[in-house]
Protein backbone atom coordinates (compact mmCIF):
# COMPACT_ATOMS: atom_id res chain seq x y z
CA UNK A 1 0.00 0.00 0.00
CA UNK A 2 2.87 2.41 0.75
CA UNK A 3 4.31 1.75 -2.70
CA UNK A 4 0.95 2.51 -4.31
CA UNK A 5 0.68 5.71 -2.28
CA UNK A 6 4.13 6.92 -3.36
CA UNK A 7 3.52 6.09 -7.05
CA UNK A 8 0.04 7.61 -7.14
CA UNK A 9 1.31 10.71 -5.37
CA UNK A 10 3.99 11.25 -8.02
CA UNK A 11 1.40 11.02 -10.77
CA UNK A 12 -1.03 13.38 -9.07
CA UNK A 13 1.65 15.97 -8.36
CA UNK A 14 2.46 16.15 -12.08
CA UNK A 15 -1.06 17.21 -12.99
CA UNK A 16 -1.17 20.80 -14.30
CA UNK A 17 -4.09 23.03 -15.05
CA UNK A 18 -4.67 24.72 -18.42
CA UNK A 19 -4.02 28.47 -18.72
CA UNK A 20 -7.01 30.68 -17.99
CA UNK A 21 -8.12 34.00 -19.42
CA UNK A 22 -7.69 36.19 -16.34
CA UNK A 23 -4.41 36.47 -14.49
CA UNK A 24 -5.46 36.99 -10.88
CA UNK A 25 -2.97 34.61 -9.32
CA UNK A 26 0.70 34.43 -10.16
CA UNK A 27 1.55 31.27 -8.26
CA UNK A 28 0.15 28.51 -6.06
CA UNK A 29 2.20 27.26 -3.10
CA UNK A 30 1.82 24.01 -1.18
CA UNK A 31 2.32 23.55 2.55
CA UNK A 32 2.64 20.49 4.76
CA UNK A 33 -1.10 20.14 5.05
CA UNK A 34 -1.47 20.04 1.28
CA UNK A 35 1.20 17.33 1.06
CA UNK A 36 -0.68 15.34 3.69
CA UNK A 37 -3.89 15.68 1.68
CA UNK A 38 -2.13 14.58 -1.53
CA UNK A 39 -0.67 11.51 0.16
CA UNK A 40 -4.02 10.62 1.73
CA UNK A 41 -5.83 10.94 -1.63
CA UNK A 42 -3.12 8.93 -3.36
CA UNK A 43 -3.39 6.18 -0.78
CA UNK A 44 -7.18 6.06 -1.05
CA UNK A 45 -7.15 5.99 -4.86
CA UNK A 46 -4.37 3.41 -5.00
CA UNK A 47 -6.04 1.23 -2.43
CA UNK A 48 -9.31 1.37 -4.30
CA UNK A 49 -7.61 0.29 -7.53
CA UNK A 50 -5.86 -2.57 -5.76
CA UNK A 51 -9.07 -3.84 -4.14
CA UNK A 52 -10.98 -3.57 -7.43
CA UNK A 53 -8.26 -5.49 -9.30
CA UNK A 54 -8.18 -8.21 -6.65
CA UNK A 55 -11.95 -8.53 -6.72
CA UNK A 56 -12.03 -8.91 -10.51
CA UNK A 57 -9.22 -11.48 -10.42
CA UNK A 58 -10.95 -13.55 -7.74
CA UNK A 59 -14.22 -13.55 -9.65
CA UNK A 60 -12.52 -14.50 -12.91
CA UNK A 61 -14.41 -11.85 -14.86
CA UNK A 62 -12.96 -10.16 -17.93
CA UNK A 63 -14.70 -6.93 -18.99
CA UNK A 64 -14.76 -5.95 -22.68
CA UNK A 65 -15.56 -2.48 -24.01
CA UNK A 66 -19.14 -2.29 -25.18
CA UNK A 67 -19.54 -0.86 -28.67
CA UNK A 68 -21.35 2.48 -28.57
CA UNK A 69 -24.51 2.98 -30.52
CA UNK A 70 -24.72 5.89 -33.03
CA UNK A 71 -26.89 7.90 -30.61
CA UNK A 72 -24.27 7.47 -27.86
CA UNK A 73 -21.47 8.48 -30.21
CA UNK A 74 -23.35 11.67 -31.05
CA UNK A 75 -23.67 12.51 -27.36
CA UNK A 76 -19.99 11.70 -26.79
CA UNK A 77 -18.71 14.16 -29.41
CA UNK A 78 -16.39 16.65 -27.80
CA UNK A 79 -17.80 20.16 -27.65
CA UNK A 80 -15.77 22.99 -29.16
CA UNK A 81 -14.43 25.83 -27.02
CA UNK A 82 -17.16 28.12 -28.35
CA UNK A 83 -19.91 25.61 -27.60
CA UNK A 84 -18.65 25.14 -24.05
CA UNK A 85 -18.42 28.88 -23.49
CA UNK A 86 -21.91 29.52 -24.86
CA UNK A 87 -23.41 26.85 -22.59
CA UNK A 88 -21.50 28.29 -19.64
CA UNK A 89 -22.76 31.87 -20.11
CA UNK A 90 -26.27 31.26 -21.54
CA UNK A 91 -28.66 32.23 -18.75
CA UNK A 92 -32.08 31.60 -20.35
CA UNK A 93 -33.89 28.70 -22.02
CA UNK A 94 -36.96 28.38 -24.20
CA UNK A 95 -38.38 25.22 -25.75
CA UNK A 96 -35.36 23.20 -24.61
CA UNK A 97 -32.90 25.51 -26.42
CA UNK A 98 -30.35 27.69 -24.66
CA UNK A 99 -30.06 31.40 -25.36
CA UNK A 100 -27.82 34.22 -24.26
CA UNK A 101 -29.11 37.61 -23.24
CA UNK A 102 -27.28 40.74 -24.50
CA UNK A 103 -25.63 40.98 -21.08
CA UNK A 104 -24.55 37.32 -21.28
CA UNK A 105 -22.85 37.97 -24.63
CA UNK A 106 -20.90 40.96 -23.37
CA UNK A 107 -19.77 39.03 -20.30
CA UNK A 108 -18.71 36.06 -22.43
CA UNK A 109 -16.21 38.16 -24.39
CA UNK A 110 -14.69 40.17 -21.52
CA UNK A 111 -15.06 37.98 -18.41
CA UNK A 112 -13.64 34.63 -17.41
CA UNK A 113 -16.73 33.50 -15.48
CA UNK A 114 -20.45 34.35 -15.81
CA UNK A 115 -22.20 36.34 -13.12
CA UNK A 116 -23.50 34.23 -10.21
CA UNK A 117 -26.97 32.78 -10.71
CA UNK A 118 -29.01 30.10 -9.02
CA UNK A 119 -30.20 28.41 -12.19
CA UNK A 120 -30.97 29.07 -15.84
CA UNK A 121 -34.21 30.99 -16.36
CA UNK A 122 -36.91 29.20 -18.40
CA UNK A 123 -38.88 31.69 -20.51
CA UNK A 124 -42.58 31.41 -21.31
CA UNK A 125 -44.16 32.23 -24.66
CA UNK A 126 -45.62 35.41 -23.15
CA UNK A 127 -42.19 36.51 -21.97
CA UNK A 128 -40.74 35.86 -25.43
CA UNK A 129 -43.39 38.15 -26.94
CA UNK A 130 -42.63 40.82 -24.35
CA UNK A 131 -38.91 40.65 -25.14
CA UNK A 132 -39.64 41.05 -28.85
CA UNK A 133 -41.60 44.24 -28.16
CA UNK A 134 -38.64 45.79 -26.30
CA UNK A 135 -36.07 45.41 -29.10
CA UNK A 136 -35.22 48.80 -30.67
CA UNK A 137 -35.38 49.17 -34.47
CA UNK A 138 -32.16 49.29 -36.49
CA UNK A 139 -32.34 53.07 -36.96
CA UNK A 140 -32.18 53.50 -33.17
CA UNK A 141 -29.15 51.26 -32.71
CA UNK A 142 -26.18 52.60 -30.75
CA UNK A 143 -22.84 51.62 -29.26
CA UNK A 144 -24.64 51.06 -25.95
CA UNK A 145 -27.51 48.89 -27.17
CA UNK A 146 -26.36 45.59 -25.66
CA UNK A 147 -25.60 47.25 -22.33
CA UNK A 148 -28.93 49.06 -22.23
CA UNK A 149 -30.86 45.93 -23.26
CA UNK A 150 -29.20 43.87 -20.51
CA UNK A 151 -31.50 40.79 -20.15
CA UNK A 152 -34.27 42.02 -22.46
CA UNK A 153 -33.52 39.88 -25.51
CA UNK A 154 -32.32 36.44 -26.61
CA UNK A 155 -29.36 35.41 -28.79
CA UNK A 156 -29.05 31.90 -30.27
CA UNK A 157 -25.78 29.98 -30.52
CA UNK A 158 -25.65 30.56 -34.27
CA UNK A 159 -25.95 34.31 -33.72
CA UNK A 160 -23.31 34.11 -31.00
CA UNK A 161 -20.84 32.79 -33.60
CA UNK A 162 -21.88 35.58 -35.97
CA UNK A 163 -21.37 38.26 -33.31
CA UNK A 164 -17.95 36.85 -32.39
CA UNK A 165 -16.89 37.04 -36.03
CA UNK A 166 -17.96 40.71 -36.16
CA UNK A 167 -15.54 41.57 -33.37
CA UNK A 168 -12.56 40.52 -35.51
CA UNK A 169 -13.71 41.95 -38.86
CA UNK A 170 -11.85 44.96 -40.32
CA UNK A 171 -13.92 47.78 -41.79
CA UNK A 172 -12.93 46.59 -45.26
CA UNK A 173 -14.57 43.24 -44.50
CA UNK A 174 -17.99 44.66 -43.60
CA UNK A 175 -19.16 44.78 -47.20
CA UNK A 176 -17.86 41.28 -47.87
CA UNK A 177 -19.80 39.98 -44.89
CA UNK A 178 -22.96 41.74 -46.08
CA UNK A 179 -22.62 40.38 -49.62
CA UNK A 180 -22.29 36.85 -48.25
CA UNK A 181 -25.78 37.23 -46.74
CA UNK A 182 -27.12 38.94 -49.88
CA UNK A 183 -27.45 35.71 -51.86
CA UNK A 184 -29.55 37.21 -54.68
CA UNK A 185 -27.29 40.26 -55.09
CA UNK A 186 -30.02 42.92 -54.82
CA UNK A 187 -28.10 44.92 -52.16
CA UNK A 188 -30.71 44.02 -49.58
CA UNK A 189 -30.88 41.17 -47.09
CA UNK A 190 -34.25 39.80 -46.04
CA UNK A 191 -34.99 37.61 -43.06
CA UNK A 192 -34.85 34.35 -45.05
CA UNK A 193 -31.41 35.22 -46.40
CA UNK A 194 -30.20 36.00 -42.90
CA UNK A 195 -31.51 32.66 -41.65
CA UNK A 196 -29.18 30.87 -44.08
CA UNK A 197 -26.75 31.31 -41.20
CA UNK A 198 -28.86 28.85 -39.25
CA UNK A 199 -28.21 26.23 -41.90
CA UNK A 200 -24.46 26.78 -41.65
CA UNK A 201 -24.49 25.59 -38.08
CA UNK A 202 -26.73 22.66 -39.03
CA UNK A 203 -24.18 21.52 -41.63
CA UNK A 204 -21.29 22.00 -39.22
CA UNK A 205 -23.10 20.14 -36.43
CA UNK A 206 -23.95 17.17 -38.65
CA UNK A 207 -20.50 17.09 -40.23
CA UNK A 208 -18.81 16.98 -36.84
CA UNK A 209 -20.94 13.98 -35.94
CA UNK A 210 -20.23 12.11 -39.18
CA UNK A 211 -23.69 12.65 -40.59
CA UNK A 212 -24.49 13.16 -44.27
CA UNK A 213 -23.96 16.82 -45.16
CA UNK A 214 -26.30 16.55 -48.15
CA UNK A 215 -29.23 15.08 -46.27
CA UNK A 216 -31.07 18.41 -46.08
CA UNK A 217 -33.87 18.10 -48.59
CA UNK A 218 -34.76 20.86 -51.04
CA UNK A 219 -37.33 23.24 -49.62
CA UNK A 220 -36.47 22.59 -45.99
CA UNK A 221 -36.27 25.70 -43.87
CA UNK A 222 -33.56 26.29 -41.27
CA UNK A 223 -35.73 25.03 -38.41
CA UNK A 224 -36.34 21.69 -40.14
CA UNK A 225 -32.59 21.17 -40.46
CA UNK A 226 -32.03 21.46 -36.74
CA UNK A 227 -31.16 18.50 -34.54
CA UNK A 228 -32.56 18.00 -31.08
CA UNK A 229 -29.22 17.73 -29.30
CA UNK A 230 -28.82 17.15 -25.58
CA UNK A 231 -26.83 20.35 -25.11
CA UNK A 232 -29.70 22.62 -26.19
CA UNK A 233 -27.63 24.34 -28.89
CA UNK A 234 -29.36 22.89 -31.94
CA UNK A 235 -33.04 22.56 -31.20
CA UNK A 236 -35.89 22.90 -33.64
CA UNK A 237 -37.38 26.29 -32.87
CA UNK A 238 -39.32 29.11 -34.41
CA UNK A 239 -38.80 32.15 -32.22
CA UNK A 240 -37.74 35.69 -33.07
CA UNK A 241 -34.39 36.57 -31.53
CA UNK A 242 -32.93 39.97 -30.69
CA UNK A 243 -31.01 40.22 -33.97
CA UNK A 244 -33.94 39.11 -36.14
CA UNK A 245 -36.25 41.74 -34.66
CA UNK A 246 -33.55 44.43 -34.68
CA UNK A 247 -32.66 43.81 -38.34
CA UNK A 248 -36.06 42.97 -39.83
CA UNK A 249 -38.68 44.47 -37.52
CA UNK A 250 -41.29 42.84 -35.33
CA UNK A 251 -43.16 41.45 -38.34
CA UNK A 252 -39.95 40.28 -40.03
CA UNK A 253 -40.80 42.10 -43.28
CA UNK A 254 -38.10 44.81 -43.28
CA UNK A 255 -35.03 44.56 -45.48
CA UNK A 256 -31.51 45.07 -44.14
CA UNK A 257 -29.39 47.47 -46.18
CA UNK A 258 -25.62 47.71 -46.11
CA UNK A 259 -25.44 51.06 -44.31
CA UNK A 260 -27.53 49.74 -41.41
CA UNK A 261 -25.50 46.52 -41.32
CA UNK A 262 -22.20 48.45 -41.32
CA UNK A 263 -23.38 50.73 -38.52
CA UNK A 264 -24.44 47.74 -36.42
CA UNK A 265 -21.01 46.11 -36.80
CA UNK A 266 -19.21 49.34 -35.91
CA UNK A 267 -21.45 49.88 -32.87
CA UNK A 268 -20.87 46.36 -31.55
CA UNK A 269 -17.08 46.62 -31.91
CA UNK A 270 -17.09 49.99 -30.15
CA UNK A 271 -19.34 48.74 -27.35
CA UNK A 272 -17.10 45.80 -26.48
CA UNK A 273 -13.98 48.00 -26.59
CA UNK A 274 -15.65 50.57 -24.33
CA UNK A 275 -16.54 47.84 -21.89
CA UNK A 276 -12.93 46.65 -21.72
CA UNK A 277 -11.49 50.15 -21.54
CA UNK A 278 -13.80 51.37 -18.76
CA UNK A 279 -13.08 48.24 -16.72
CA UNK A 280 -9.54 49.57 -16.28
CA UNK A 281 -10.21 53.33 -16.55
CA UNK A 282 -12.57 53.27 -13.55
CA UNK A 283 -14.15 56.62 -14.43
CA UNK A 284 -11.02 58.30 -15.78
CA UNK A 285 -10.46 59.40 -19.38
CA UNK A 286 -7.28 57.35 -19.77
CA UNK A 287 -5.82 54.02 -18.72
CA UNK A 288 -2.20 53.57 -17.69
CA UNK A 289 0.37 52.08 -20.01
CA UNK A 290 0.52 49.04 -17.72
CA UNK A 291 -3.26 48.58 -17.91
CA UNK A 292 -3.01 48.81 -21.71
CA UNK A 293 -0.44 46.00 -21.62
CA UNK A 294 -2.68 43.91 -19.36
CA UNK A 295 -5.60 44.26 -21.79
CA UNK A 296 -3.37 43.14 -24.68
CA UNK A 297 -1.99 40.15 -22.77
CA UNK A 298 -5.10 39.01 -20.88
CA UNK A 299 -6.22 36.46 -23.51
CA UNK A 300 -2.78 35.08 -24.35
CA UNK A 301 -1.33 31.67 -23.55
CA UNK A 302 1.80 33.04 -21.86
CA UNK A 303 2.87 31.37 -18.66
CA UNK A 304 3.17 33.46 -15.50
CA UNK A 305 6.90 34.17 -15.88
CA UNK A 306 6.53 35.32 -19.49
CA UNK A 307 3.53 37.47 -18.62
CA UNK A 308 5.40 39.15 -15.76
CA UNK A 309 8.43 39.63 -18.00
CA UNK A 310 6.44 41.81 -20.43
CA UNK A 311 4.98 43.94 -17.63
CA UNK A 312 8.36 44.34 -15.90
CA UNK A 313 9.95 45.35 -19.20
CA UNK A 314 7.31 48.04 -19.66
CA UNK A 315 7.68 49.34 -16.10
CA UNK A 316 11.45 49.65 -16.52
CA UNK A 317 11.15 51.63 -19.77
CA UNK A 318 8.19 53.95 -19.16
CA UNK A 319 9.30 56.70 -16.83
CA UNK A 320 6.61 59.34 -17.40
CA UNK A 321 3.13 57.85 -17.53
CA UNK A 322 0.73 59.91 -19.61
CA UNK A 323 -1.91 57.25 -20.14
CA UNK A 324 -3.74 55.88 -23.19
CA UNK A 325 -7.02 57.47 -24.31
CA UNK A 326 -9.99 55.47 -25.56
CA UNK A 327 -9.52 56.76 -29.10
CA UNK A 328 -5.90 55.54 -29.08
CA UNK A 329 -7.01 52.19 -27.68
CA UNK A 330 -9.80 51.87 -30.26
CA UNK A 331 -7.46 52.74 -33.15
CA UNK A 332 -5.01 50.07 -32.02
CA UNK A 333 -7.74 47.42 -31.74
CA UNK A 334 -9.02 48.32 -35.21
CA UNK A 335 -5.47 47.81 -36.42
CA UNK A 336 -5.48 44.34 -34.85
CA UNK A 337 -8.52 43.49 -36.99
CA UNK A 338 -6.22 44.14 -39.97
CA UNK A 339 -3.47 41.92 -38.55
CA UNK A 340 -3.40 39.59 -41.57
CA UNK A 341 -2.77 42.52 -43.93
CA UNK A 342 -0.06 43.78 -41.58
CA UNK A 343 1.59 40.35 -41.63
CA UNK A 344 1.62 40.31 -45.44
CA UNK A 345 3.00 43.84 -45.56
CA UNK A 346 5.82 42.94 -43.19
CA UNK A 347 6.76 39.82 -45.14
CA UNK A 348 6.93 41.77 -48.38
CA UNK A 349 8.85 44.63 -46.82
CA UNK A 350 11.50 42.85 -44.77
CA UNK A 351 11.83 39.59 -46.74
CA UNK A 352 14.40 38.25 -44.30
CA UNK A 353 12.14 38.78 -41.25
CA UNK A 354 14.35 41.52 -39.81
CA UNK A 355 13.05 43.47 -36.82
CA UNK A 356 11.34 46.75 -37.74
CA UNK A 357 11.74 50.32 -36.48
CA UNK A 358 8.98 52.58 -35.12
CA UNK A 359 8.85 54.45 -38.43
CA UNK A 360 8.47 51.20 -40.40
CA UNK A 361 5.79 50.01 -37.99
CA UNK A 362 3.85 53.26 -38.41
CA UNK A 363 4.11 53.09 -42.17
CA UNK A 364 2.76 49.52 -42.26
CA UNK A 365 -0.15 50.48 -39.99
CA UNK A 366 -1.00 53.43 -42.24
CA UNK A 367 -0.89 51.27 -45.37
CA UNK A 368 -3.15 48.59 -43.83
CA UNK A 369 -5.71 50.76 -42.07
CA UNK A 370 -5.40 54.30 -43.43
CA UNK A 371 -4.88 55.46 -39.82
CA UNK A 372 -1.87 56.35 -37.69
CA UNK A 373 -1.11 55.50 -34.09
CA UNK A 374 -0.04 58.27 -31.77
CA UNK A 375 3.73 58.37 -31.05
CA UNK A 376 2.92 57.65 -27.41
CA UNK A 377 1.02 54.46 -28.29
CA UNK A 378 3.78 53.24 -30.61
CA UNK A 379 6.37 53.90 -27.90
CA UNK A 380 4.27 51.84 -25.46
CA UNK A 381 3.96 48.93 -27.90
CA UNK A 382 7.71 48.91 -28.49
CA UNK A 383 8.38 49.13 -24.74
CA UNK A 384 6.33 45.94 -24.32
CA UNK A 385 7.58 43.91 -27.29
CA UNK A 386 11.08 45.22 -28.04
CA UNK A 387 13.02 42.34 -26.50
CA UNK A 388 16.52 43.85 -26.29
CA UNK A 389 15.66 47.54 -26.14
CA UNK A 390 17.37 48.46 -29.43
CA UNK A 391 14.33 50.34 -30.73
CA UNK A 392 13.33 47.59 -33.17
CA UNK A 393 10.40 45.19 -32.95
CA UNK A 394 10.49 41.46 -33.58
CA UNK A 395 7.16 41.54 -35.39
CA UNK A 396 6.81 37.73 -35.55
CA UNK A 397 6.58 37.52 -31.75
CA UNK A 398 4.30 40.57 -31.69
CA UNK A 399 1.93 39.07 -34.29
CA UNK A 400 1.78 35.68 -32.55
CA UNK A 401 0.74 37.25 -29.25
CA UNK A 402 -1.68 39.70 -30.85
CA UNK A 403 -3.47 36.85 -32.64
CA UNK A 404 -4.35 35.41 -29.24
CA UNK A 405 -5.62 38.82 -28.18
CA UNK A 406 -7.63 39.23 -31.38
CA UNK A 407 -9.46 35.91 -30.98
CA UNK A 408 -9.90 36.40 -27.22
CA UNK A 409 -8.47 33.08 -26.15
CA UNK A 410 -10.12 30.95 -28.86
CA UNK A 411 -6.80 29.84 -30.29
CA UNK A 412 -8.18 27.03 -32.42
CA UNK A 413 -10.77 28.16 -34.91
CA UNK A 414 -12.62 25.28 -36.50
CA UNK A 415 -13.05 25.69 -40.25
CA UNK A 416 -16.64 24.57 -40.15
CA UNK A 417 -17.50 27.35 -37.69
CA UNK A 418 -16.10 30.23 -39.75
CA UNK A 419 -16.75 32.13 -42.94
CA UNK A 420 -15.46 29.19 -45.00
CA UNK A 421 -18.53 27.28 -43.86
CA UNK A 422 -20.70 30.27 -44.67
CA UNK A 423 -19.36 30.49 -48.23
CA UNK A 424 -19.78 26.74 -48.66
CA UNK A 425 -23.38 26.98 -47.54
CA UNK A 426 -24.10 29.89 -49.90
CA UNK A 427 -22.68 27.88 -52.81
CA UNK A 428 -24.97 24.97 -51.95
CA UNK A 429 -27.96 27.32 -51.76
CA UNK A 430 -27.15 28.81 -55.17
CA UNK A 431 -26.75 25.37 -56.72
CA UNK A 432 -30.13 24.26 -55.38
CA UNK A 433 -31.74 27.42 -56.78
CA UNK A 434 -30.45 26.78 -60.33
Amino acid sequence: MATISRTSGKILRKVQFLPIFSRNYSSVKCNKFNKYVWNTCACAIGGGILLYAANVKNRGIVYALKAKQPEELMKAVKLTSRERRFIKFASVEYGGQLYMTPQDFLESVVEQEPRPRLKRRVLTTKEIEQLRDQVPPLKKGSSQMFRSMRDRGIISYTEYLFLLSILTKPASGFEIAFNMFDTDGNQRVDKNEFLVMEKIFSYAWKGKRGMNMEEAEEGKGPQENYINDDQGLQRRHNVDTLLQVHFFGKKGTNDLKFEGFRQFMENLQTEVLELEFHEFAKGHETISEVDFAKILLRYTYLDTDEYDMYLDRLLDRVKDERGITFEEFKTFCQFLNNLEDFTIAMRMYTLADHPISKEEFQRAVRVCTGQEHSPRLVATVFAIFDADGDGRLSYKEFIAIMKDRLHRGFKSYAKNEGWDAFKSCVKQEMKSAV
